[in-house]
């Protein structure tokens, strides 16, 4: 079974070298992975197409080493080339994720096939009008947020005006009962954020910096999973 159809973006970890205070992120992705986490996306605004090549082959052999290539999905945030290419020496690339202002989503499941999984950075503007409305048939997920501003993307949650909008739990809440596809809520999401999140009914939570900073990224990413495994709601049928 493709993992597209099995997905499963509970504890989401979003990883890059510039995130890892200079430790191996392939490191980091074994930590989290041992810990439970569900799906991890290499994300780099620094590193270099070769980098990123480079990052997702050892994201891919970590995954595959821990037996997990049929249960943790691995995804490349915007970087369609990556992937491509990435595939073209033979790596495991699950999907992609893009911002609004990114590859269109039917561009993206042209080259990468019926069998990759696509998330979308949901809108910011007019959020709760643009998930009743737009055509999801071509996307498994949606990512949204922040819950706070964070200094790891100093643009989520921004609006056409600049400013930065902040998500309250009613908000996700409401935001989980409309959509038609699951939800996935990030931006600055602390051990703290996991219960009253996981209660609001989405499908899962990311986070950088509170695994990928951490003293110990392995404890951390463990308390999370325990937090939100713990506090969930029962699935909402999509």
């Amino acid at each position: 079974m493709s993992i597209r159809k099995n997905i499963n973006i509970s504890a989401y970890l979003v990883v890059g070298p510039e995130n890892t205070k200079n430790r191996p992120v392939g490191t980091i992705i074994k930590d989290a992975i041992e810990a439970g986490f569900t799906c991890i996306q290499i994300r780099s605004k620094v590193a270099s197409a070769l980098e990123l090549i480079q990052l997702t082959r050892e994201a891919s052999e970590v995954i595959a080493q821990a037996g997990k290539s049929d249960e943790v999905a691995l995804l490349v945030n915007d970087r369609l080339d990556v992937i491509l290419a990435a595939r073209k020496q033979g790596i495991k690339v699950d999907g992609i994720h893009v911002g609004q202002s990114d590859i269109p989503v039917d561009v993206c499941r042209e080259y990468l096939g019926d069998d990759s999984i696509v998330g979308v950075s949901a809108r910011t503007h007019e959020l709760f009008e643009y998930i009743k409305t737009v055509d999801v048939s071509q996307i498994d997920y949606f990512g949204a947020g922040p819950l706070r501003e964070t200094k790891t993307k100093p643009d989520c949650g921004m609006d056409l005006d600049g400013k930065i909008v902040i998500r309250s739990l009613d908000e996700i809440s409401e935001l989980a009962k409309l959509s038609p596809i699951p939800v996935v809520i990030g931006g600055g999401v602390k051990l703290a954020d996991i219960p009253p999140l996981a209660q609001t009914g989405v499908d899962g939570f990311f986070v950088v910096s509170a695994v990928t900073e951490a003293d110990d990224p392995k404890l951390e990413a463990t308390n999370l999973v325990i937090a939100w495994n713990l506090n969930k709601l029962n699935p909402i049928s999509k």
